[in-house]
């Protein structure tokens, strides 16, 4: 019997994890800002990643650094806090398929800077995700009134971060260890998230006594450790493995958990989101097609 090539494996599980991390997002709100939610998950990812992968900083060359720090911003600290304002005025469930347009933008990118061809349905799929992101972010408008939709278009910025970062891993940090790339990027990140945390009044009296805080903590832990650090890593070496368009790809799939989550939690979905949502992955479907 063939077994399963690694790659769909990987595919598979973050598919899972990352699928969960968006009602993690949403529970972790109710207790925290965006600002403090952003900067205490990158605080937990990078103390958990530098208790099991400190000794392969080594194995990062210092002129990879200036990629690693770009990496970082990209892939890690900038949507952190993207998604975490987007998500105080949008569905869970709705940001997921908005995150599923990475593909697209990876292709666009990928195009555009990084020297790789488009062909006919790439150019078309481009297109056909984008217009289904439109359809979507208006139905959610529609059925929604009391949300507001604008906030969608940080999730589409996050998605461009993330293409851009996939296609800078493939091509300037290719040889250097998954474990060593996910290190490195919070690293550099420590400080940056302590400056923000601290300026967030998150060290009042008012906030560290307040038991929605507490709860909000839990969700965050599982959602920096799990959901950060040991999926940052898995990723790193998905992209290395594979090429960025395919790694990316797993966000074709991490919609189908988050819906699940989001039905649980009491969200609403119509048919035209749904509609809307299938015209992105037709547009997914065709930036992959060979």
């Amino acid at each position: 019997m063939k077994s399963i090539p690694k790659k769909w494996i990987y595919l598979i599980i973050l598919s899972a994890v990352w699928g969960s991390s968006f009602i993690l997002i949403k529970k972790a709100l109710i207790g925290l800002t965006p600002l403090q939610l952003g900067a205490l998950r990158t605080l937990f990812a990078a103390t958990f990643l530098l208790l099991i992968g400190f000794p392969y900083l080594k194995k990062i060359e210092i002129h990879k650094w200036k990629w690693i720090a770009i990496s970082a911003f990209l892939g890690t600290f900038i949507p952190a806090f993207l998604f975490a304002f987007a998500e105080t005025e949008i569905d869970s469930a709705v940001a997921s398929i908005l995150n599923s347009t990475t593909p697209i933008m990876t292709l666009i990118l990928g195009a555009v800077l990084f020297s790789i061809t488009f062909t006919r349905n790439q150019l078309i799929g481009v297109f056909v995700g984008l217009i289904g992101s439109m359809l979507l972010i208006w139905s959610g408008a529609d059925v929604n009134p009391d949300q507001n939709y604008w906030y969608a278009t940080l999730i589409l910025l996050a998605s461009i971060c993330y293409a851009f970062n996939v296609n800078i891993i493939k091509r300037h940090l290719q040889e250097i260890p998954a474990m060593a790339i996910a290190v490195g990027n919070f690293i550099v990140l420590i400080i940056p998230a302590f400056l923000v945390l601290l300026f967030s009044d998150f060290f009042t009296t008012e906030t560290l006594h307040n038991p929605e805080v507490h709860t909000a903590l839990g969700y965050l832990v599982i959602l920096a450790v799990v959901g950060t650090g040991v999926a940052k890593v898995m990723f790193n070496k998905l992209v290395q493995m594979s090429t960025p368009v395919f790694a990316s790809s797993v966000t074709y799939t991490i919609p189908i958990i988050a819906l699940l989550w989001g039905f649980l939690d009491g969200e609403t979905f119509t048919l035209w989101q749904g509609g809307a949502a299938l015209v992105i992955l037709l547009g997914v479907l065709l930036t992959n097609r060979k």
